[in-house]
């Protein structure tokens, strides 16, 4: 057998021109969740370019690509790469700017279609080393619950054939270009949105005995909630509960009959996921009730926390440091943000690592889900070859 590293480094560099123009192409034609038509349509075409079978419009405009090994009745392994932008306005100044008004490629998925498209294209040159089948999943509406893994997992996208296993990766711009993020066990935290409406009778503010308060009382269940974190939570269960929006139209002087907050919740561990929901709910509706207004709560559940299979992600350390070498491999730590990977977990056993994007000697360094997000596009080559790596090693187990 030829030496599959060295072939696999070697098509990630030939391929780098080709894989950075369609992140490009993708980053300045963005599209939100479950619209992403065009960008459907692009990866159909790379896909048909290289003679690579798949089936479009799953999901709306989910795309799974089939690459057919040798010995395809051994094994499936799936990777996942998400598809949908966010409503970002770009800030940067850069060629390939986003040209649809406040839509923007904020979280990276760009390049995880542009990655696994090069993956795709690596394996199908050196299928014929392949043991099994490789099963590509380009996923809609990551960033809007309940998430487009769950509707594509409905669809069946987990049978025939059915993976062992399904692989994501996901930018990093903590981490430099070249490096590769790695946690075992529990990594993302679970989430939920959480929307509370206070009513009561507004006026005068300047006659409060006439009328409820409802943006006093708004601020009393914000104070209050954080006391369910605090207190009611065990503090070794790491759990977050933040609002990002109050909404009350009223004036200096006058107070509002309604009063509209909305938020996040999330967590690790499942039963206390469902506890904190109830405490939420109540504790709300008790502080309205007690200064005499009315508060409607509703908890739209989202996704489970991401939990990496710990000997599947053991392997795929040990293919990093096989692939970028052991300085070059990083072991991560827990966070508070969420995937609707997640999903896949419950399913099959799954692995989730990071890719790093940054290079600081460009000032490549803005976080994740800013105006002024970017990728050193160098880690493209990192990426695409890597999870050509895992899959061949997965593949050959």
């Amino acid at each position: 057998m030829e030496n599959i590293l060295d072939n696999i480094r070697n098509l990630s560099f030939e391929l780098y021109e080709q894989i950075k123009a369609i992140r490009r192409e993708i980053h300045k034609f963005p599209e939100l969740a479950y619209d992403e038509y065009k960008t459907s349509e692009l990866i159909c075409n790379v896909l048909s370019d290289n003679d690579i079978e798949f089936v479009k419009g799953i999901a709306g405009t989910g795309v799974v690509a089939l690459i057919r090994g040798q010995e395809e009745q051994q094994k499936c392994i799936a990777i996942r790469a998400d598809m949908d932008a966010l409503p970002v306005q770009e800030e940067n100044e850069v060629e390939y700017k986003s040209l649809v008004p406040g839509v923007m490629h904020a979280c990276g998925h760009d390049a995880h279609i542009a990655s696994a498209l090069g993956t795709a294209i690596i394996l199908n040159q050196l299928k014929q080393y392949i043991k099994g089948i490789v099963k590509i999943i380009f996923q809609p509406a990551e960033e809007k619950l309940p998430g487009g893994a769950l509707n594509m997992i409905n669809k069946g996208i987990l049978q025939n054939p059915a993976p062992a296993s399904v692989i994501a990766q996901h930018v990093l711009p903590e981490l430099p270009t070249g490096k590769i993020g790695i946690r075992s066990g529990n990594f993302m935290a679970s989430a939920d949105e959480i929307y509370i409406t206070v009513k009561g009778k507004g006026g005068h503010g300047a006659m409060p005995h006439l009328i409820t308060d409802n943006v006093l009382i708004t601020s009393y269940i914000v104070v209050a909630l954080q006391h369910i974190i605090s207190r009611k939570n065990n503090p070794f269960i790491p759990s977050v509960l933040s609002f990002g929006r109050i909404q009350a139209d009223g004036q200096t002087n006058i107070i509002p009959d309604k009063v509209e907050i909305s938020g996040t919740f999330r967590t690790f561990d499942e039963k206390w996921r469902y506890i904190a929901h109830s405490c939420i709910v109540n504790t709300a509706q008790k502080i309205a009730d007690s200064m005499s207004a009315y508060c409607e709560v509703n908890v739209v559940k989202g996704y489970p926390p991401v939990y990496n299979n710990i000997e599947l992600s053991n392997r795929i350390k040990n293919y990093a440091e096989e692939y970028v070498g052991t300085e070059n491999v990083v072991d991560v730590e827990m966070r508070m943000t969420s995937d609707d990977f997640a999903f896949y977990g419950i399913e099959k056993p799954s692995c989730y690592y990071r890719l790093g994007t940054a290079n600081y000697d460009k000032g490549i360094t803005a976080g994740l889900h800013t105006p002024y997000f970017d990728i050193d596009e160098k880690s493209l080559i990192t990426g695409m070859g890597f999870m050509a790596w895992v899959i061949f090693n997965e593949l050959k187990r």
